[in-house]
């Protein structure tokens, strides 16, 4: 029987080393700094976004309570429901409260920028003592009036739509109505009378506008590069500067008159009160609209 042959025996194979990489640390830290980078920078736009949507606030506080009806001052109101949609649903709500005196001149109020347009029913009390119509509604956003909220725009459209319900729907001709725009009111109202030249006066009550410097110097901007995204503006001094109508522009102890009432062009009459004195108020209306609308308020009575 035949021998094997043995196998020879493989000679063992160095083991393989083991190699440890080491991470430089300065890699670690420019990969930390960067994302920190990236989470700022989301953050940051972010902010830029919130701020970019919700800048109407900086402005508006609209309020959908509605505290108390003209009837609760004793006037003769009717509700009023107009500015329908594709669908034929009223967007916007207001009151029309007659005068004592028909015939006379209806102040269309456009209201300040917070609360309603219950807010805005003492002023209304002194217009229609001063012998005038009044109509004040709710902007989209405010009262019982439809929209989520505000905006510079919208409020623009709904004064456009409230002038159109008067002279279409009323058939009050231009010529015939007052606008008095109160608060951040005053620049759709100076706006409103730019475009229609044959409205015979311009009543604004503390008014505010051009918000620029007021929203920069708010604390919930202060990271906020204002100029880049800010686009609710409501103008005032620009327009009031090139406006033929004639004005009554009212301030409370401001000691001097804003900087929109003094650009603001001639014909113009200022009033600053140191406090709320409805009679005065009243008779500072009456001489106004007697100066410049003496042909159109029948029964006015005389203030000289």
């Amino acid at each position: 029987m035949a021998k094997r042959t043995p196998k020879p025996t493989p000679e063992p194979q160095p083991a393989t080393p083991v190699v440890h990489e080491v991470v430089d640390p300065r890699w670690l830290i420019k990969a930390f700094a960067v994302t920190l980078l990236i989470a700022f920078l989301c953050s940051y736009a972010t902010l830029c976004w919130l701020f970019y949507q919700g800048q109407w606030q900086f402005a508006l506080q609209p309020s959908h309570t509605i505290a108390q009806t003209p009837a609760l001052l004793n006037l003769q109101f009717e509700p009023v429901h107009f500015a329908v949609d594709a669908t034929g649903t009223p967007q916007l709500t207001g009151w029309f409260i007659p005068s004592d005196s028909p015939g006379t001149l209806t102040a269309l109020v456009l209201h300040a920028g917070d609360g309603s347009m219950s807010t805005a029913l003492p002023s209304a009390q002194l217009l229609h003592t001063a012998r005038l119509n009044v109509f004040l509604f709710d902007y989209r956003g405010f009262g019982a009036s439809a929209g989520e909220h505000p905006t510079e725009a919208l409020m623009q459209a709904d004064a456009d739509s409230a002038f159109t319900y008067l002279t279409s729907t009323r058939g009050i001709a231009p010529t015939q109505i007052v606008l008095f725009g109160q608060g951040i009111g005053a620049s759709p109202a100076t706006r409103l009378a730019a475009q229609h030249h044959d409205i015979p006066a311009l009543i604004l009550d503390s008014p505010i506008g051009d918000i620029e410097a007021m929203v920069a110097h708010d604390s919930r901007a202060r990271f906020v590069p204002t100029s880049l995204f800010l686009h609710e503006h409501f103008p005032l001094a620009a327009p009031l500067s090139s406006l033929a109508t004639p004005k009554l522009i009212i301030t409370y102890n401001t000691g001097t008159a804003p900087i929109a009432a003094r650009q603001a062009a001639d014909p113009k009459v200022t009033a600053e009160f140191s406090t709320h004195n409805d009679l005065k108020y009243v008779l500072t209306l009456n001489r106004f609209l007697d100066l410049y609308t003496p042909a159109k308020i029948p029964g006015l009575v005389p203030s000289h």
